[in-house]
């Protein structure tokens, strides 16, 4: 980075040029009433591909295996992980810190719809302050003693996930993707951006990926045809996912049901990653 384009500000840039004069530890001390085993975000370079569900069913799947889940929603301005669980409300206030929600099935979560008065008023801050409410999720959130925390990713490369990677411990990253021509693009990114943070990618998810037909059972892939696995190869992803279309996912999410959905692939993928 040129001296013309550099801001001096270390914590805001995951650049390793020249200017950088040491590398400073950003990590955030996690809240003092909590312990969390494992760290994974699921990202994406883009918005729409589905990283919030990807992210409800793999803590749905960890709390039925018996593990201890979180969610950290740092999509701080497009927040649906409480709808996802049917999570309303607000969140308690005690002497340690701020209560996480937890759902019917044991998973705990803190998002920034909880702390809002209105989920439908938009989020009008700038990237810092944004930024600064995710790690205060980590720091001020009694999460108790977590196995695994999943953190559902904002879409993109910008100042959220660049905190994230900086200020969290995560462990590896998933990535989700859908199978239209962008697919390269979107994994790109969201690899590039992990490797330039020292991140593993645990896996790829596609999402979307085909739909099959009720009746004959044929499948038919509505998007274009998938070029999951030929990504994973080029980019040395291990573990793929080829999530189908299914409306009764939609269905089960906008009812605040995600628990009720059970994906034996999810299971699986997941006993891969954690």
């Amino acid at each position: 980075m040129g001296n013309e384009e550099c801001t001096h500000d270390c914590s805001s840039c995951g650049a390793d040029c020249a200017e950088r004069k040491d590398k400073h530890d950003f990590t955030a001390k996690l809240n003092a009433a909590s312990s969390v085993g494992k760290v994974v975000a699921v990202a994406s370079g883009k918005g729409g591909v589905g990283k919030s569900f990807v992210t409800a069913m793999l803590a749905a799947a960890a709390a039925r295996r018996g593990m201890s889940a979180g969610i950290l929603d740092a999509d701080i301005t497009g927040p649906s992980i409480p709808k996802a669980f049917g999570i309303s409300g607000g969140t308690i206030q005690d002497a340690d810190g701020i209560a996480p929600a937890v759902t019917d099935g044991g998973i705990k979560i803190m998002s920034l719809n909880m702390l809002v008065s209105d989920p439908t008023d938009p989020v009008v801050w700038r990237g810092p302050v944004i930024a600064g409410a995710v790690k205060q999720f980590w720091t001020d959130v009694h999460w108790g003693d977590l196995d695994v925390m999943f953190v559902d990713m904002p879409p993109g490369t910008g100042d959220v996930p660049l905190t994230v990677y900086q200020s969290l411990p995560v462990d590896g990253v998933v990535v989700v993707s859908s199978p239209q021509k962008l697919v390269e693009l979107i994994v790109g990114k969201s690899v590039k951006m992990a490797n330039m943070m020292d991140k593993k990618v645990l896996g790829l998810v596609e999402n979307l990926s085909y739909f099959q037909c009720p009746g004959c059972g044929e499948r038919h892939e509505v998007f274009g045809e998938s070029r999951a696995s030929e990504m994973a190869a080029r980019f040395g992803i291990e573990n793929v996912l080829r999530l189908p279309i299914d409306p009764n996912f939609a269905r089960a999410i906008d009812a605040g049901a995600a628990e009720s959905v059970v994906l034996p692939e999810i299971d699986e993928f997941l006993s891969k990653i954690i």
